[in-house]
């Protein structure tokens, strides 16, 4: 809780262990008469106590802004604004709520002097609200500066066609609230968002926040990868705010950031306190190949079989939002069905032995042969050159042979992810992080009966799925995958995004671009 209550009274406002840096006696409210209080500003808390009453804690990791202004009769005010979790209704998790404080100064004898105290306790309380910057070894996080000056790439039809309505009620306030200038750019047709930031000047923007479902930050994604400075543009912070159905990547940043399962109003407020906090951290980006000679970037998921035709027969429902995936798959299941491939991985513990180096895949936007992007040093690629996929050899040409070929080639599902949630309420693999290097496959064999995949998905709402020990269902955490299907009907998607049907590998890049993150 971000407000704490004593109901004893105890020692004074800071007599703990934690040193007291502001402490100064204002009456409550931005107005004359309000009740007078007691302030103690520690490195973690504003410490509020009343005449005799009980005193209150507001964390500072709960605060999203604090500002001061002039007030009437010579005197100031600053207010800090909070969103600490408040008990759920209905046995639901706790969720954020907003919570502003006022407090009056009119300490001085001229109102000069009180906006300058003013002042300092809001730039103080600024500072200690900002997020601690990790020190992990190998991994970089940085803070958005403030003010903050974002683009806003929101598609209004996206899953129940709430997105406008929704930033402009909850979003826009917050962010106002966090000293976030917004430039919102609404998409008007497929690829308007890709092309807005392959084109554009990012240099006038700090971060690039997607309002939308995981398929615009696809777009997004792909944009920055085409443009000839890519490797400085995907060092631009990227934001995704639940706009869509499934809300993948949304609900994996809330998990990361340790917060309960929420969907929703609920998941788009934490999704947007995060972006105010301003924490941005790496992201692993996975780049897939196909046998057409398309060269995409993934941050998500890819998919063949059951969850991907799941994905893209229940697109028609998407004004359900998140339900459509409960009516797709109970249709699905009704007509089960069973595709033929051979699935080839690189698993992430294996041994390279000793083999012949593969022939490099060629880059297929740049068209020149690079070094590995993990192991080459600054300025070591050509100008617009794309990271070579150093794990891969040609469609046309077999698996290395310490690659792993899947005996089976009849499969319900085929699905790899890169992040913990396939939507807002499917925990898929639990154990996957932003940057952990890896590609989490799982893959369904054939003969696994329509109770067992329902049992799966039901677990798959908490991240038992694998408890079932389902003798079908087969995890490995891989490096980089082949599927090659046997025929070319069906559909395949990235990102939650149809692709035709046809051989495809990717590998895993890490930490390739940014992305804004709660820890």
């Amino acid at each position: 809780m971000s407000v704490r209550r004593r109901g004893a009274p105890g020692p004074e406002p800071g007599a703990g262990a934690e040193p007291v840096l502001l402490r100064g006696a204002f009456t409550a409210g931005p107005g004359p008469g309000g009740a007078a209080c007691s302030l103690a500003l520690t490195p973690r808390e504003l410490q509020v106590r009343g005449p005799g009453g009980p005193d209150a804690a507001l964390r500072l990791a709960d605060c999203v802004g604090c500002a001061a202004a002039p007030a009437a009769a010579a005197a100031a005010a600053f207010c800090l604004v909070c969103y600490p979790f408040g008990g759920g209704r209905w046995r639901s998790p706790p969720a954020r709520h907003r919570l502003e404080r006022t407090f009056r100064v009119a300490l001085a004898p001229d109102a000069e002097g009180n906006l300058r105290i003013a002042q300092t306790w809001s730039e103080k309380i600024r500072e200690l609200a900002a997020p601690p910057v990790p020190r992990r070894d190998g991994l970089s996080y940085g803070l958005l500066p403030r003010p903050c000056r974002a683009l806003v790439l929101l598609n209004p039809r996206s899953g129940p066609g709430l997105a406008l309505k929704d930033f402009q009620a909850l979003v826009q306030p917050m962010l106002a609230e966090a000293d976030v200038a917004p430039t919102v750019f609404v998409t008007e047709r497929p690829h308007h968002a890709h092309e807005k930031v392959r084109d554009e000047d990012l240099a006038q923007w700090d971060a690039l926040v997607v309002m939308a479902g995981d398929g615009l930050l696809h777009e997004v994604v792909n944009g920055l990868m085409e443009r000839r400075d890519w490797e400085a543009a995907v060092t631009k912070p990227l934001c995704i705010l639940p706009g869509g159905s499934g809300n993948a990547l949304a609900a994996s940043i809330n998990h990361y950031a340790g917060n309960e399962r929420a969907v929703k109003r609920e998941l788009l407020t934490n999704c947007t306190f995060i972006l105010c906090k301003g924490l941005h951290t790496q992201m692993d980006l996975v780049s897939l190949s196909t046998a057409s000679g398309k060269r995409l970037f993934s941050f998500l998921s890819f998919g063949w079989g059951f969850i991907a035709d799941v994905d893209i027969a229940s697109e028609k429902y998407r004004k359900l939002g998140n339900a459509r995936f409960t009516v797709g798959t109970i249709q699905r299941l009704a007509r089960l069905q069973v595709y033929h491939g051979r699935l080839s991985y690189l698993p992430a513990d294996a041994a390279p032995g000793r083999h012949d180096p593969p022939a490099p895949v060629p880059n297929g936007h740049a068209g020149c042969l690079l070094p590995p992007a993990e192991t080459e040093g600054p300025g070591a690629r050509g100008e617009g050159a794309l990271p070579e996929d150093s794990l891969l050899v040609p469609l046309h040409q077999p698996v290395p042979a310490h690659w792993t070929v899947v005996p089976e080639e009849d499969f319900v599902s085929v699905y790899a992810i890169y992040q913990s949630h396939l939507g807002s309420d499917l925990l898929m693999a639990p154990a996957a992080r932003l940057h952990d290097g890896l590609i989490h496959l799982f893959f369904l064999k054939a003969g696994v009966t329509r109770v067992m995949l329902l049992k799966l998905f039901l677990a798959m709402e908490k991240g038992t799925h694998l408890d079932l020990d389902c003798p079908h269902l087969r995890y490995v955490p891989v490096r980089a995958f082949r599927l090659e299907p046997r025929a070319s009907a069906g559909v395949m998607t990235v990102d939650g995004e149809a692709l035709a049907c046809e051989p495809v590998q990717g590998q895993i890049h890490g930490r390739l671009c940014r992305v804004v993150c709660g820890s």
